[in-house]
């Protein structure tokens, strides 16, 4: 039920929309009013989720680290897995959001005859999510083209670094081809490792199920079945401009391609893809590790009245006397 669950959910979205488009002629909700709550939803979600990540307290300084920390001068300091600076925890930040540094460090652990336990290099899984993630930005990016009038010049650059390897017409885009087969590995991946198996839920196929609908169904509309672009750029640049508009004759497969994307919008706040937004809040990474250099007092801590010592003694001093207890005071 883990995996049919979500499986079987992606296709009865697919058929939702296109029993509605097809059948129905519902094409202003499918076109207009589904992708407006989806936004809403996606914004009010993520706001809503980051804003309560961000009044956590977090009152001690709680860093992740793998290497030596500062110490005396003629100890080396790791500076980029132990930072103790500002500059050091940006750089340590940037690696991770741009290249996934940890997940490149990872390794994978196994029982091999003997039995014996040993270690091994486990980068598979590394260039898949770093080939999933980059394909899925640069996507997003070549997509903006629909929502401006004047297409920038950085979207152009885009889409010529994204599509150098031309064969034939249409343009051949890597992303394309990239976000296919990571997002293919990904799934198989928690199909066949039976410890990945084992601790997957719904939650973790529902996405990735998700996702490879959208790259399909994309791939299908660029390279096979065509839709009316014109009508397609006009339906962006109508919601954009708060002015929508639905042209006739773009196609039943790009309200499909439209509604699952919308889907996700929406479901993006409240599941394990806000790890986008987490990332930067997690005190695990955004935090220098100079716990021996600073002193870190809790703020949340309300005055309490403390009974010293010496408070104890002057309230006992002739009974401890009379047990034959030492005293500070006579």
């Amino acid at each position: 039920m883990r995996v049919l669950f979500p499986f079987f959910t992606v296709i009865v979205l697919v058929l939702l929309a296109f029993a509605g488009v097809k059948m129905a002629n519902l094409h202003f909700l499918f076109g207009v009013i589904i992708p407006y709550a989806a936004i809403t939803v996606f914004i009010a979600g993520f706001i809503y989720r980051v804003v309560g990540w961000g009044r956590s307290p977090v009152p001690f300084r709680i860093p992740t680290t793998c290497g030596q920390m500062e110490s005396f001068p003629w100890i080396k300091q790791n500076k980029l897995e132990n930072p103790s600076t500002t500059l050091g925890v940006i750089g340590r930040m940037l690696l991770e959001v741009l290249f996934f540094r940890s997940l490149f460090r990872n390794i994978k652990t196994e029982f091999r005859e003997g039995p014996k336990f040993s270690y091994g290099s486990d980068k598979w899984l590394w260039m898949a999510g770093l080939a999933f993630h980059w394909s899925f930005l640069i996507i997003l990016i070549r997509h903006l083209r629909f929502f401006f009038l004047k297409v920038p010049y950085l979207i152009h650059v885009t889409e010529s670094l994204d599509s150098f390897l031309q064969i034939g017409a249409p343009l051949f885009y890597i992303t394309d081809a990239l976000i296919l087969g990571a997002v293919t590995f990904l799934v198989l991946r928690r199909f066949l490792i039976p410890q990945v198996k084992y601790i997957s839920l719904a939650a973790d196929y529902f996405p990735l199920f998700l996702i490879l609908t959208i790259a399909a169904t994309g791939v299908l509309m660029r390279y096979f079945s065509k839709v009316h672009i014109v009508g397609v750029k006009e339906l962006a640049m109508g919601l954009v401009s708060f002015s929508p508009a639905v042209p006739e004759g773009i196609g039943v497969l790009f309200y499909i391609h439209l509604f699952l994307v919308c889907v996700l919008f929406a479901y993006f706040p409240f599941s394990k893809l806000m790890h986008m937004g987490g990332v930067f809040l997690s005190p695990t990474r955004n935090l220098a590790n100079n716990n021996r250099a600073v002193r870190h007092i809790n703020p949340w801590n309300y005055p309490v009245h403390v009974h010293t010592y010496e408070e104890y003694e002057d309230d006992f001093r002739e009974k401890m006397k009379k047990a034959g207890l030492p005293v500070e005071k006579e």
